[in-house]
């Protein structure tokens, strides 16, 4: 099996714990990055992607954020989209009603209005900390500065997220990309951005999408995995992504990725 690119989601995916890579997956990535483009793909901020690129020694390759709203290579951004600021108050006043709260990204900023057992373990699995202050202050420093979010973090109980995950689908799934990331997480980007955009604005003129491998596990990893020349779920993958993907390989705990690789490339 052969490549020139392997794109791989992190969450779920290339990473064996929490928040870190295992020593087998950097020996088989340095064993196999020779010539080739290794690319993380992830719904992360710059931040909690740039030091697992370190860990892995490819800190030379772009890096694809927000779900490919953010393209980023070394200190140049290649692209960048941010959903509209209304669209953002918009989902702010829906949030309020269902006592949901928000956590809004743009660039290397994220922004929470308080603590809670959800932040603190983004805080513990990205190693980034947020800046708190109110939505409303947020927002309305926002709309001074001309900027808007490339990612928004709704957080609430079950019956809450359910509830407005319908809410936003009904209102507003014309302007933004809505996904579970869990049964307490919604998170949305700008409609016309994914992974697979993002890939493709990374390929040069003598590379097409059949030279992509990619790995992924959750939705946001679907068109990834369909559409390249080689998708590859882990086990633990939702059933509609292993569906649709030519390979599974073992779960992220059990280093699948690092173990396909081993096996074939």
């Amino acid at each position: 099996m052969d490549f020139k690119i392997l794109c791989s989601d992190l969450d779920g995916t290339l990473l064996t714990t929490k928040s870190d890579v295992s020593d087998f997956t950097v020996s088989e990535i340095n064993r196999i990055k020779a010539g080739r483009k290794i690319i993380l793909v992830s719904a992360r901020m710059p931040q909690a992607i740039t030091y697992i690129q370190d860990r892995l020694q490819i800190a030379d390759q772009p890096i694809i954020c927000y779900n490919g709203a953010l393209v980023i290579d070394g200190t140049k951004e290649l692209f960048s989209l941010t959903i509209a600021l209304n669209t953002v108050e918009e989902v702010y006043r829906l949030a309020q009603a269902e006592s949901v709260k928000l956590g809004l990204y743009y660039g290397q900023e994220w922004y929470v209005e308080e603590t809670s057992e959800r932040v603190q373990k983004e805080i513990r699995y990205t190693r980034v900390k947020p800046r708190f202050q109110s939505t409303s202050t947020t927002l309305s420093d926002w709309e001074k500065r001309g900027i808007s979010a490339h990612k928004i973090m709704l957080m609430g109980s079950k019956t809450a997220t359910d509830k407005l995950f319908s809410v936003l689908k009904n209102k507003l799934a014309d302007q933004i990309i809505l996904y579970r990331s869990n049964d307490t997480l919604i998170e949305l980007a700008p409609k016309s951005v994914s992974k697979l955009s993002a890939m493709r604005l990374l390929l040069s003129s003598a590379e097409s999408l059949s030279d992509v491998i990619s790995f992924g596990d959750n939705y946001n990893d679907l068109e990834m995995l369909q559409h390249c020349g080689q998708g590859v779920a882990v086990a633990n993958a939702r059933e509609t992504v292993k569906a649709i993907a030519d390979h599974i390989t073992l779960k992220n705990t059990e280093d699948g990725v690092a173990h396909f690789i081993k096996q074939h490339l």
